[in-house]
């Protein structure tokens, strides 16, 4: 069988408890080299055989489970932070389908939680934004029709750019041009939870300055909207006044 896992954001300890449990009872691992942290490897058994998908094809990875399931042995596809989110393991799940391989997934702590955790910050405000956008900018691979930076930032959300550090101009130009101020908060997170994370707040219109100070070009995710700021309105669920299907609210 196959395991699809999410590695989580960089820290060991921020795997899944079920993650770290099919970790170890691995045969096989195919895990993300340039991302995943390589200390997770650390939980395979001594005898499991590893293999670093960053220097693979689709074809290859799967001939690699092929192989493994043909031996016995179950197989981790170890993924960073939640397989769903860029892991490209729709392509993987529809081969082995066509193979009659099963496989199942372990979600994982995303980067663009741990993103928040580093700088504090709460995504959901009320009356700021109730709505997260993750996207990515558009480069060597295209991004669909209306999915653009520019229109989504026309809905003044909150928003976590993945994949998009090394082209922090091109970045904030599409944001501003799409509605959101020069001055919107925003921030940029260097590998989030790892020992040399870094977290910079700046105005939007610093965004690229920031990264070239710091020396940013990748393994960072892009925030910005004005949940970054210091407005917002006090949750009503926790209001005194307000009545929910637990309490009572009074005057």
């Amino acid at each position: 069988m196959v395991h699809f896992v999410g590695a989580g954001p960089g820290a060991p300890d921020l795997i899944t408890l079920r993650g770290a449990r099919l970790l170890g009872q691995a045969g096989c691992v195919v895990y993300a080299g340039s991302l995943v942290n390589p200390a997770l490897l650390d939980l395979a058994p001594a005898g499991a055989q590893v293999y670093d998908s960053a220097r693979m094809t689709l074809e290859q990875v799967i001939a690699v489970m092929v192989e493994a399931e043909r031996s016995g042995r179950d197989t981790v596809r170890l993924h960073t932070g939640d397989p769903s989110i860029y892991g490209a393991i729709r392509e993987q799940m529809d081969a082995l389908d066509a193979l009659g391989i099963p496989w199942d997934v372990t979600p994982g702590v995303s980067s663009f939680s741990a993103a928040a955790a580093a700088l504090g910050a709460e995504y959901t405000l009320p009356g700021v934004s109730q709505s997260v956008i993750l996207t990515r900018m558009a480069g060597r691979t295209p991004v669909p029709a209306g999915q653009d930076l520019a229109s989504l930032a026309a809905h003044g959300a909150s928003m976590a750019v993945f994949l998009s550090a090394g082209m922090l101009e091109e970045l904030t130009a599409e944001l501003i041009r799409g509605g959101y101020g020069p001055d919107t908060p925003a921030a940029l997170v260097y590998k989030a939870s790892w020992p040399e994370e870094q977290a910079v707040r700046c105005p939007l219109k610093d965004l690229a300055r920031a990264g070239r100070e710091r020396g940013i070009t990748r393994t960072a995710l892009v925030l910005v909207g004005d949940f970054l700021g210091n407005t917002y309105e006090r949750s009503r669920l926790y209001d005194p006044s307000f009545t929910t299907g637990y309490r009572e609210g009074g005057e």
